[in-house]
């Protein structure tokens, strides 16, 4: 005598039907929030709406990459670098009222002043520097501690 498998196939079968149209459902409430406010075009639309709008997004980014690089590359010419030393030339007088300021670039091409106190008065030198060296004048050696200052600065 076989056993009767009836009833045990028709609770499977309906158990089956259950879970596909809880599925069915959990898909087609997703597929409505996808498509919501697509409007007549439906999906097809919206994605291509995305596609543009994905296009429009990858120009945008290409010229900020340009900005910044140009941004960048300009940057390298702007004072980057400051170095200050203050010192006492003469004996005579009190106190390291004299300084020297060092004003390079990335590439360590820029500008040092130097003012020099004494009891009669301030006085103001100027020196070219570039790539660390001094062109038309010879540094001294306070003005050569200042550049390197400057250039030993970490940039951050």
């Amino acid at each position: 005598m076989l056993p009767n498998f009836t009833p045990l196939l028709l609770i499977l079968s309906f158990a089956w039907l259950v879970g596909l149209t809880i599925l069915f459902w959990r898909m087609l409430v997703h597929y409505n929030k996808l498509i919501q406010g697509g409007g007549k075009e439906g999906i097809r639309g919206l994605l291509e709406q995305v596609l543009k709008e994905s296009r429009e997004n990858k120009k945008d980014i290409e010229n900020l990459r340009s900005y910044c690089d140009k941004i960048e590359k300009e940057g390298h010419f702007h004072i980057q670098k400051v170095g200050l030393l203050r010192f006492n030339p003469f004996k005579d007088t009190g106190g390291d009222q004299s300084f020297i300021l060092s004003l390079v670039d990335k590439d360590d091409t820029g500008v040092i002043i130097s003012g020099l106190y004494s009891r009669s008065g301030l006085r103001w030198y100027a020196k070219k520097v570039e790539r660390g060296k001094g062109i038309e004048h010879e540094l001294s050696d306070e003005e050569k501690r200042a550049l390197r200052q400057a250039v030993n600065t970490k940039n951050s």
